[in-house]
């Protein structure tokens, strides 16, 4: 080989090896995407009963109220979870929320959360907000921020009540809310 051709190699060496160490910095998740994973690890842990009456296949989300979610909730469209495939609805007059197996309640809806809670009572639907003050409202599943990260904080009462059962797994990484406001 001539001295052309060694100084080509060599350089093809470096140039090869030094785009091996260069790693690129993908962003950081942004907080909906987090809480999109969030709903998705959660609902592996909850327990419906066996007589709940939704679609056999389909783990149904609905989201009431602006949609803060953007596409992220998209990376959830047609993934299995717990052997279901994740359908995302966005509600508008005509949804019956009681056929939502998860109900994400949006802050637009704040001040019509009582209304909400009362018109799926009795039915087997996960509830989850992000807005503060949400679980001791009655929702059973609410995001917040600390330290700029997305915790969950859960009202197992309310949870019972619509006949789910939350895995004490889930509830030990949990901040535990009570109906009238106080954390257990």
């Amino acid at each position: 080989m001539n001295k052309f051709g060694k100084t080509i190699l060599i350089l093809l060496c470096v140039i090869f090896t030094a785009g091996r160490s260069i790693s690129i910095h993908a962003a950081p998740p942004t907080e909906y995407e987090v809480k999109t994973a969030f709903i998705n690890s959660i609902t592996k842990y909850v327990e419906w009963p066996s007589a709940a009456a939704y679609a056999a296949s389909t783990m149904r989300l609905c989201v009431i109220g602006h949609n803060s979610f953007g596409k992220a909730l998209d990376t959830l469209r047609n993934k299995k979870v717990s052997g279901l495939v994740w359908e995302i609805v966005p509600v508008g007059s005509e949804t019956n929320l009681k056929e939502c197996r998860v109900l994400f309640i949006a802050v637009s809806e704040s001040g019509n959360i009582r209304q909400i809670l009362d018109g799926i009572e009795g039915s087997t639907v996960l509830t989850i907000g992000d807005t503060e003050g949400y679980a001791e409202q009655g929702v059973m599943v609410n995001f917040y921020l600390e330290d700029n990260m997305v915790r969950i904080e859960i009202n197992i009462d309310a949870a019972r009540r619509a006949g789910l059962n939350i895995s004490s797994q889930l509830l030990k990484l949990a901040r535990i809310v009570n109906q009238h406001g106080g954390v257990q």
